[in-house]
């Protein structure tokens, strides 16, 4: 049996806080309809990777620089054509996991702890964020005309490609929010 590092235990156990508070309320049915945003696409990542790259820069509200994040998202679309480091268990994966992403889906947006790296990713380097933008939008057009299997969400278990092309832009839109554009 493996051992975690404490760290890891650490975010593997604010997820699942964080699911169980999502599980009951996607039960019950009894969700407040929040301010509903239309579900952006890998194109529009695109476009506002577009903008970003044509600007002076950008800034972060978050704790991470922008390189890092960019780098961070990188990972994310890489990761589902190459692997995730670190699985969640599968009954997680089939609950838990499944249930928070079909709340995200109803509510056509993804939210999440800014600062939590994908579990047993490799540290961030430090990446200039044009370089980091750039190696974003490779694993995008990679991921676009990807063919072969996917691997498994380390959370949310198996993804059709339609599935994982919505949770990535979902992603990325999360993580767009905490980034401002010079």
């Amino acid at each position: 049996m493996d051992v975690l590092p404490t760290a890891e235990l650490g975010t593997m156990h604010a997820m699942k806080r964080r699911a169980l508070l999502i599980l009951p309320l996607v039960a019950a049915g009894d969700l407040v309809v929040a301010e509903m945003s239309s579900l952006q696409g890998l194109d529009e990542s695109l476009r506002w990777l577009d903008r970003l790259q044509h600007s002076a820069g950008g800034t972060t509200l978050g704790a991470w620089p922008i390189g890092a994040v960019l780098e961070h998202l990188a990972q994310s679309v890489e990761m589902s054509m190459d692997g995730f480091p670190r699985q969640n268990s599968r009954l997680f994966q089939k609950t838990v996991g499944s249930a928070a992403f079909a709340f995200f889906q109803w509510r056509g947006k993804m939210s999440h702890d800014l600062a939590e790296p994908i579990p047993g990713a490799p540290a961030f380097g430090a990446m200039q964020w044009q370089a980091a933008a750039s190696r974003l939008r490779e694993a995008i057009a990679r991921f676009n005309g990807y063919n072969g299997m996917l691997k498994p969400h380390f959370a949310y278990g198996p993804l059709t490609k339609a599935e994982y092309a919505q949770a990535h832009a979902m992603h990325i839109a999360n993580h767009r929010d905490e980034i401002r554009v010079a």
